[in-house]
């Protein structure tokens, strides 16, 4: 980067040609290992091989050989047995290499000292790659084994510091690449692992969001549709019963059907909004919308007025004010809801319901419902798999709250539901 914020000439900007040739042929030749491992052992071997016999038809051996008389079927024979057998390097390193020291012994034995005994760093690299660490040491004792015996039968040339040191350092320096490859490898398989781990984690997060979220709208949908349609079936009844005698209070039961619907439907167009999933008008402007329905505290009232026009007395007493977190708020007003929506289905004719709310400085809540039945009400939630306790429950816990509901002690008949919500803990 030049003192002007811009880019030298020199520096480059994407990958050179020759650099992403070499990329995709390196790509093309691991996915043919991939796919065709066998093939790709064979193409390699072949190469090792026609390497020795070209260092054995060209006479090139016998350069270096301390005895380049030996017979032909001898040379051949050892540059075979030191190259064939390194088809198996990958599946077997250890007996590969184990099949190949015969053949460097008697290689540096007879004086041969062929080219070939290198591959010896090749067999040694592969067991340094897949095999144990004791195993590791005993290959590479053995494997510098034959230059030992090359170096005290033909000292007189080089000395045996000369023919054995250099062996030894070229393979300690092959089985260090091996060691290098194999912690590359672990390397990168630990992140891919850890990658997969972190999408499994992922996905199950999202199922327990998706499942928390389910949940949630039930609960909703239980607290809207349960509280209102009972409302609504109770003013109906009343409607109908006064409608022969008082027209006028039939009348009022239907303007307040009408409200109490309207208050319904407004409370689930805005749950399902969070639902709706529109993708065919993508060029009109996001519209703001309410995710949840959130009644608070200042709707009891409301509440309340609803289901006294249901024919369900209410009573109620207030004590201190409240200065709650909308959370806890829709706690408490839920709660409420189930409680009365329970006692207009199961209390029968003639109950009465009494709301008692107490409400601390600290910020804790209690309330107390009872209904006065004049015959003992059905559990509500008891049968059908109803979410009516089970939701209030819920909600309670999430603010390590309790929630006690039960019938009244005998003689009395009715049923109680007490919360408590302690004072909010500090973040």
């Amino acid at each position: 980067m030049t003192s002007d914020g811009t880019q030298p000439d020199w520096q480059p900007t994407g990958p050179q040609p020759l650099t992403h040739h070499f990329q995709r042929l390196t790509h093309r030749a691991r996915d043919l290992d991939r796919r065709r491992p066998l093939l790709w052992d064979l193409l390699v071997t072949a190469s090792f091989v026609t390497a020795a016999l070209i260092d054995y038809t060209s006479g090139g051996w016998r350069n270096v050989a301390e005895n380049p008389t030996l017979p032909g079927w001898l040379i051949t024979t050892l540059s075979l047995g030191l190259s064939v057998p390194l088809i198996g390097r990958r599946t077997h390193p250890f007996p590969i290499l184990l099949t190949m020291l015969p053949f460097a012994v008697v290689n540096t034995w007879t004086g041969a000292f062929l080219q070939a005994s290198m591959l010896l760093l090749v067999a040694l690299f592969h067991v340094a790659l897949r095999t144990r660490q004791r195993t590791l040491l005993w290959s590479y004792a053995l494997t510098v084994l034959p230059f030992v015996v090359g170096g005290l039968r033909y000292p007189a040339d080089q000395g045996f510091d000369q023919n054995v040191v250099p062996a030894a350092m070229s393979l300690a320096l092959a089985a260090l690449a091996g060691i290098a490859v194999r912690t590359r490898k672990e390397h990168l398989a630990s992140l891919v692992e850890r990658a997969r781990q972190l999408e499994v984690e992922r996905d199950q997060q999202l199922r327990l969001a998706a499942a928390a979220e389910r949940a949630r709208i039930a609960r909703e949908m239980h607290d809207i549709i349960g509280h209102n349609l009972s409302v609504i079936t109770g003013l109906a009844d009343g409607g109908r019963y006064a409608a022969p005698k008082n027209p006028a209070r039939a009348t009022e039961a239907l303007t307040a059907i009408s409200s109490t619907s309207r208050q319904a439907l407004g409370e689930l167009r805005r749950l399902l909004d969070v639902l709706r999933d529109d993708p065919e008008d993508t060029t009109a402007p996001p519209q703001p919308a309410d995710l949840t329905p959130q009644p608070t505290l200042t709707d009891l009232d409301h509440l309340i007025t609803g289901v006294r026009s249901a024919g369900l007395p209410v009573h109620t007493a207030i004590h201190g004010t409240p200065a709650l977190p909308p959370g806890r708020q829709l706690t408490v007003y839920r709660v409420i809801q189930e409680a009365l929506t329970n006692t207009l289905k199961h209390a029968g004719p003639g109950a009465t319901s009494q709301l008692l709310i107490s409400y601390e400085d600290t910020g804790a809540v209690s309330l107390t419902i009872t209904d006065t039945a004049r015959t003992t009400p059905t559990p509500p939630s008891s049968a059908n798999g109803g979410r009516g306790l089970p939701g209030m429950r819920e909600r309670t816990a999430l603010y390590g709250g309790t929630l006690e509901a039960g019938p009244l002690p005998h003689p009395r008949r009715g049923w109680r539901v007490h919360l408590h919500l302690p004072e909010e803990t500090p973040q």
